[in-house]
């Protein structure tokens, strides 16, 4: 089967995935996952090919990611996986399988931060007004 390329995106953290046949090695920025980040987003990452099983087994998955914070990235990065490992196999009852445990395995979360307004520190606080 020929590689397969995904993206996935979470705030400003970018994460491409290369999924390709191989031994279930799962590589971030050219380290192994294991040395990568901490503890509760290593998990985060590893849902997806959790809930793949055996056929998470038989691939290499290669990720590039940028940008953002540790879970930002971890988010970024699972969506990634997921789609890599559904597109890499074409398989629907996969995607339903992702689907059902939790819709960001397949779709970006395109939350943002709101904007900062005029006469306050963010977005909503405004300076208060005494009147004496």
């Amino acid at each position: 089967m020929k590689p397969v390329v995904t993206s996935g995106k979470r705030k400003t953290a970018i994460a491409r995935a290369t999924v390709s046949k191989g031994d279930g090695t799962v590589r971030v920025n050219n380290m192994l996952l294991d040395h990568w980040g901490t503890n509760l987003a290593r998990l985060k990452v590893m849902e997806p090919i959790e809930l793949a099983g055996p056929k998470a087994t038989m691939v290499d998955i290669d990720i590039n990611v940028i940008g953002g914070g540790i879970m930002g990235q971890a988010y970024a990065m699972r969506t990634a996986i997921a789609r890599g490992i559904v597109q890499y196999y074409n398989d629907d009852g996969l995607e339903e399988t992702f689907r059902s445990f939790d819709r960001s395995l397949l779709v970006n979360d395109d939350r943002r931060k709101e904007a900062k307004k005029p006469l306050g520190r963010g977005a909503r606080k405004k300076r208060q007004k005494s009147y004496r």
